[in-house]
């Protein structure tokens, strides 16, 4: 394993004010060369540079970990299982699930799940429309999944009563939260300082209005 990417990671996982154990620094780096080997052939990011995933992927999810709450937790839209998996493997004692409709994807994250021995993840190949649960979920999380009126229309029904949803985006999506007002509220919006990255991030907090 790198001595170059473990630094790189431990050095923006200190900078982001985290604490993690050397083996969740061990899982983290075994999921991102994982990443990287099936990205060549499952193309899961445009990103081909192993030490670039690990700000822009890695840290870049690391960085909502003190602020996204519930027990348990759907990551829709999650492509190569971000943030879900580093998620997951920070928070053990967290029911993770991971849904995304390409059926290569969802391959590589039974893979991860396997090999990692992930047991608080599952992985599910479907639409979000057409995804049941039993039981709702605390939180919905997404990274880069469309826009948030389609998110929130979309996802309303795999939320619990007093759920919400936990929106990673760029720049602040001033115009994304119009169509809104009517149904939701905005109760938390954090500004994510990434370590090794210059462009905006934000984290966005939504709560359905009762």
């Amino acid at each position: 394993m790198s001595t170059q990417l473990r630094n790189r990671l431990e050095t923006g996982v200190t900078k982001l004010g985290l604490e993690l154990d050397s083996d969740r620094i061990d899982g983290l780096l075994a999921y991102i060369q994982l990443f990287d080997k099936w990205n060549k052939a499952y193309n899961l990011s445009a990103i081909r540079n192993i030490e670039d995933m690990v700000s822009r992927h890695l840290l870049d999810s690391l960085a909502i970990l003190p602020f996204v709450e519930g027990q348990r937790l759907i990551d829709v839209g999650t492509g190569g299982g971000l943030p879900g998996i580093p998620m997951a493997i920070c928070h053990p004692e967290r029911e993770i699930h991971l849904l995304d409709s390409n059926g290569k994807k969802t391959r590589f994250l039974f893979q991860v799940k396997t090999e990692l021995k992930l047991d608080n993840v599952q992985v599910h190949n479907c639409r979000v429309e057409s995804y049941l649960p039993e039981i709702l979920f605390d939180g919905v999380m997404s990274r880069a999944f469309a826009s948030l009126e389609d998110m929130t229309q979309g996802c309303r029904h795999l939320l619990k009563e007093n759920g919400r949803f936990w929106a990673m985006k760029g720049i602040y999506p001033t115009d994304e939260l119009k169509p809104l007002q009517k149904h939701y509220i905005v109760a938390n919006s954090h500004a994510l300082m990434i370590p090794g990255e210059e462009g905006e991030r934000h984290l966005l907090e939504i709560h359905p209005l009762k």
